[in-house]
C-alpha cells in the first residue's frame, strides 16, 4: 500500500484550516462591520418579541440578511437582556451588533402628538387613531379630561397609555390653577371651572379676550342669566364637529342639558379640552359689568353692559354681515 506524503498532507490541512478560518470571518463580520450603506428602515417590534421573532422581522425588512445568523451571532457575542418594543429607524449599513444594542436599549422614534385648544373628545380620539406609532384601541375620552399640548411618546405606547398622560397633565394643571383661584371667579369647583372654560375656548379665538369673555359669563351665572352661548347648542348636534351652517331655531329652544340658551346654569359638562389659559380666566376673570358681546367683524368681540347698547352692537354686525354679501 502507498504511503502518502506527509508534506501533501500538512499543505491540505493548512488549506482547510484557511478556509474554516476564512469562513467563520465572514460569518462573524456583520456583527462588528456595516455595510457602508445610507438611509433608514422602519422596524416595528412588538411587546414581548424575542430574540428568535425580532431577527425575522430584521430579515424580512432587509435589515440583516439571515435571520439564523443573527440569532446565532446574538448567542455568541451578544449581552443578555430583554428586547424593548417600538418603533426602530435601523440605520442601513450598520452593524448588527448595533441593531442588536439599540433595540436593548429601547431607542425607538419619538412620536409627537398636538391636541390643539379647544380639541373635542371626538377629535383627539380621531388624532389618537392616525397616529402611526402608537398601538392598541383609542379608549373613550372623558370631554374636558385632556390637556391641550404637544406631547412626547416612545413609538410603540399603547393609546390607551398616551391618553393616561395627557389626562394626568389636565389633572394636575387643574389642580395648580384652582389652589391659586382668585376670589372673583364665579365656579364653585374645579370641574365646573373646566366647563365653563371649554365655552370660553369656543367662543374666543383672542388671547387677549379669555379673560373679558370669562368675566361675562361670570355675571350672568352670578345674576341668574342664561349663558346664551351658541357652541353649547352645537355641542350636542356635532360632539364638537364644526357644525358647517347656521343653528336652527329648533336648536336654539332644544333643551338637551347643554343648550344654555334654554336655561340658566352650566351645561352639563364640558363642550372641549379647554386650554390652560382658559381655565385661568375663568378662575380669575376680568372684572368687568359687561353682561353682553358680539361679533366685530374682525375676528374679536365688542362688549356691552346693557341691553340697549348689545342690540346696537348686534344691528352693527348684520349691517356688515349685509355688506359683504353674508346671510
Amino acid at each position: 500500500m502507498a504511503k502518502r506524503r506527509p508534506g501533501r498532507l500538512g499543505l491540505g490541512g493548512a488549506f482547510a484550516l484557511l478556509l474554516l478560518l476564512f469562513g467563520g470571518a465572514l460569518l462573524i463580520k456583520p456583527w462588528f462591520r456595516g455595510s457602508g450603506a445610507s438611509g433608514t428602515i422602519e422596524v416595528v417590534i412588538p411587546a414581548g418579541a424575542t430574540v428568535d421573532a425580532s431577527a425575522h422581522r430584521l430579515d424580512d425588512k432587509d435589515v440583516i440578511t439571515s435571520a439564523g445568523q443573527f440569532k446565532l451571532l446574538v448567542r455568541l457575542f451578544g449581552r443578555p437582556g430583554a428586547i424593548k418594543a417600538g418603533v426602530y429607524a435601523f440605520a442601513r449599513g450598520s452593524s448588527w451588533g448595533d441593531y442588536y444594542r439599540q433595540m436593548q436599549r429601547g431607542a425607538v422614534i419619538a412620536v409627537r402628538l398636538t391636541v390643539p385648544e379647544g380639541f373635542p373628545a371626538v377629535l383627539v380620539a380621531e388624532r389618537l387613531a392616525k397616529m402611526a406609532g402608537l398601538h392598541g384601541a383609542v379608549p373613550d375620552i372623558r370631554e374636558g379630561s385632556v390637556l391641550p399640548d404637544t406631547y412626547s411618546f416612545a413609538t410603540g405606547t399603547s393609546r390607551a397609555a398616551a391618553v393616561k398622560v395627557m389626562q394626568a397633565a389636565m389633572s394636575k394643571t387643574l389642580a395648580t390653577l384652582w389652589a391659586a383661584r382668585s376670589p372673583s371667579t364665579a365656579v364653585k369647583s374645579a370641574a365646573d371651572a373646566v366647563t365653563l372654560a371649554s365655552i370660553v375656548e369656543k367662543e374666543t379665538a383672542k388671547p387677549a379676550e379669555r379673560t373679558l369673555v370669562a368675566g361675562v359669563y361670570s355675571n350672568r351665572l352670578r345674576q341668574g342669566i342664561k349663558l346664551d352661548a351658541d357652541p353649547t347648542v352645537i355641542y350636542p348636534v356635532t360632539k364638537g364637529r364644526p357644525l358647517g351652517r347656521r343653528i336652527r331655531r329648533s336648536e336654539l329652544a332644544a333643551d338637551n342639558g347643554y343648550n344654555t340658551y334654554a336655561r340658566a346654569g352650566l351645561p352639563a359638562g364640558p363642550i372641549a379640552n379647554p386650554g390652560r389659559d382658559s381655565i385661568a380666566a375663568v378662575l380669575a376673570p376680568a372684572d368687568t359689568k359687561a353682561l353682553f358681546f358680539v361679533a366685530d367683524g374682525s375676528g374679536g368681540h365688542v362688549f356691552a353692559d346693557t341691553l340697549s347698547q348689545h342690540q346696537a352692537n348686534v344691528a352693527r354686525w348684520f349691517a356688515l354681515r349685509r355688506a359683504r354679501g353674508e346671510r
